[in-house]
């Protein structure tokens, strides 16, 4: 039989052989196996327990609490069979009966029912009490984990797989909770059958002793009643040791250790409580009529433990790093040091230190390093760690971005403030000011006003999403500038590890690294993303073989990247453009003139101020019908036209007909027309 099939089918025989036990008689030294098992199960259920990190680390357990106590009953029928027919019932249940009880039947009841007061009134009861709340508050927690699951995938903090594995955890935390407040009542319902049956043994053994065998009333309990109190000892012990277990799983909270770790950890950080109560034990000593020694041993031992433990200071000195010396500030690598230029940093003034100081909830650094793989997934270029300071010369609640050592952005953050972005906010008290991003009216607010803000319709952001934001579109706009050679060549050999016929047919063989950044370069500016490596490299490999031109280079990547390039500006699948004339087309085709940094269309001032002043006008009235358009021409004259309108309106997109092709409905929104043209 393959290993795997093994566990899959123990279980099961163990539950079918569960019910021929209820039914089938055993020999007496099967049953003393049986019970030595019943023993052992439940004492490694016990430890299980104690040793989980967390209780879903044993979800199995409430399954495993119906299966024990199931067997623990079929051992108590065949036990009942044995005793009544035969009077004995094998060595374990005799030797409970007779040494732990010692031969009295009274000493066994009392222990019997001591232990079952323990069991049922104690542990069992608190711990379906704490199952029963614990199953209540996770379910009420239930929404509220949810959601933060969805805002840490919706910032980026989070992938679609870890965002699946935390769903199903708290999913699997409800459906555990849920069946053990269930497992709970297996547990109560165990110990009320555990004394029926006692009970019921107790007074079936002294009649058949008396009625069936003839035997006197003292040689009747004897025989019959101090087995059937062995029996029910026997079964008490791993019913007691289950339900300790159970009310461990059910207060198990989430700690880095297990419960004896954290037990001992715990309690020895606490110096002070250990050392009051040694000294009340000392104390109890001079009380007269105590006895002393025990006192004393047990005061002087939790004094001198107390003596022998460091505090939390002394601990947290401990596991500090051994200082590192610290080089002379004229030294070589100090200077060296000083003079590397950050490709990409964040500055923040001396009163925006809260918002990365994570005891008091900052969590800026958290955001930024989500933001670095929000851009690998929608840009495919993985920056740079940011590199974030302060700095004591900038004016109070400002912030920098910097690229390359370089100032890209810059803004304020006031403490104590949210930004309230609307233009109707004159009846709120603030500090008027515009978006980073987008340049809309907005208004620092102070915090307590946020509710009022939001009430007025104002769209409100906290600062640390104002700097994150502010941050992703400098990334966006600058992409181009942290994508430096090495970073060229680490995208080249990842793609390499995947598609390496592609990377070898391009370079070195047709295009050299610097040639590469040069088109990745073009595409960044444009917005374009570079996530799709492998079909870039399959389109510059052909166009290579034609001309190594680098503006036709990257048209034949745009080509390639087409549906790409054009889905990001659809809405509902439709997108909605702005086309030109044709005679103002080919009139723009006719002046092309190629120069260093590409083709460049040479166009008098009235036609390129009627050229502008259209497409500023079509631009804004699409914007306050709340869509985007593009501007759409010929693969000839794109690029040139790119960088005509780059400067007046550098957030239109400038798209070729190539580009807009597939499963995109089209919406013509304005053409715009040639000034000689419509004046002739």
């Amino acid at each position: 039989m393959p290993k795997n099939k093994l566990p899959q089918l123990a279980v099961p025989a163990g539950l079918v052989g569960i019910v021929l036990m209820l039914v089938v008689p055993l020999p007496a030294f099967f049953l003393d196996m049986l019970i030595a098992v019943n023993i052992m199960f439940a004492l490694l259920i016990l430890l299980v327990s104690m040793f989980v990190l967390k209780a879903l680390d044993f979800s199995i357990f409430p399954s495993i609490v119906l299966v024990a106590t199931l067997f623990r009953l079929a051992l108590n029928v065949s036990a009942t069979r044995l005793v009544l027919r035969d009077g004995e019932a094998g060595n374990v249940i005799g030797a409970f009966g007779h040494f732990v009880a010692g031969g009295s039947l009274v000493i066994g009841l009392v222990i019997f029912f001591i232990l079952v007061v323990i069991q049922f009134m104690v542990v069992t009861k608190g711990a379906e009490r704490v199952a029963e709340v614990g199953a209540r508050f996770t379910l009420d927690a239930m929404p509220g984990k949810q959601m933060a699951i969805d805002a840490d995938l919706n910032q980026g903090m989070i992938d679609e797989a870890e965002a699946r594995k935390r769903r199903q955890e708290v999913s699997s935390e409800a459906d555990f909770y849920g069946a053990m407040d269930g497992a709970s009542k297996f547990v109560k319902g165990d110990a009320i059958a555990a004394v029926i049956i006692t009970v019921i043994n107790l007074l079936g053994g002294f009649v058949i002793g008396v009625v069936q065998h003839h035997l006197s009333p003292g040689e009747a309990i004897t025989t019959y009643s101090l087995l059937s109190i062995g029996d029910g000892l026997v079964s008490q012990i791993p019913a007691l040791l289950i339900s300790v277990a159970t009310g461990l799983i059910v207060t198990r909270s989430t700690t880095q250790g297990d419960l004896g770790t954290d037990v001992i950890g715990q309690l020895s950080r606490q110096i002070l409580p250990l050392r009051i109560a040694g000294g009340a034990m000392l104390l109890l000593c001079v009380i007269p009529g105590l006895p002393k020694l025990p006192f004393l041993v047990v005061g002087l031992l939790v004094v001198f433990a107390s003596t022998r433990l460091k505090s939390p200071e002394e601990k947290a000195l401990e596991e500090l790093p051994p200082p590192v010396e610290q080089p002379s500030p004229d030294s070589p690598e100090a200077l060296a040091e000083d003079m590397r230029v950050d490709a990409l940093a964040l500055e923040l003034a001396c009163d925006l230190i809260d918002l990365v100081d994570t005891t008091v909830g900052g969590d800026l650094l958290d955001r930024v390093r989500s933001l670095r793989r929000k851009v690998a997934l929608d840009l495919g270029l993985v920056i740079p760690p940011v590199r974030t300071r302060d700095d004591l010369e900038l004016p109070l609640s400002t912030y920098v971005i910097k690229i390359g050592g370089v100032v890209a952005g810059r803004g304020e953050a006031p403490t104590g403030a949210v930004l309230a972005i609307s233009d109707a906010l004159e009846g709120l008290p603030g500090t008027p000011t515009r978006e980073p991003v987008f340049g809309l009216a907005a208004k620092w607010v102070p915090m307590e006003l946020r509710h009022q803000a939001e009430l007025l319709g104002a769209t409100v952001v906290d600062r640390a999403s104002v700097i994150t934001t502010h941050m992703a579109e400098v990334v966006r706009d600058g992409a181009s500038r942290l994508l430096g050679r090495e970073e060229v060549r680490s995208l080249v050999e990842m793609v390499k590890r995947t598609h390496p016929v592609v990377v070898e047919e391009l370079t070195p063989a047709m295009l050299n690294l610097g040639e590469v950044q040069r088109v990745l370069h073009a595409l960044l500016d444009e917005g374009v993303s570079i996530r799709d490596l492998p079909r870039i490299f399959e389109a510059l490999s052909l166009r290579a073989k034609v001309s190594a031109d680098v503006e036709g280079l990257v048209e034949a990547a745009r080509a390639a990247l087409g549906p790409a390039i054009s889905a990001p500006h659809a809405v509902d699948d439709l997108l909605r453009v702005v086309t030109l004339d044709p005679r103002l087309e080919q009139s723009m085709f006719e002046s092309m003139v190629a120069g260093d940094g590409g083709t460049h269309i040479l166009l008098d001032g009235e036609r390129l101020e009627s050229l502008t002043m259209q497409l500023a006008r079509m631009v804004e009235q699409a914007e306050q019908r709340g869509f985007n358009p593009v501007l759409v021409c010929s693969p000839q004259v794109r690029p040139g036209l790119r960088r005509l309108v780059r400067t007046s309106l550098p957030r239109l997109p400038v798209l070729s007909y190539g580009e807009v092709t597939g499963q995109l409905r089209i919406e013509t929104i304005g053409v715009v027309e040639d000034v000689h043209a419509t004046a002739a």
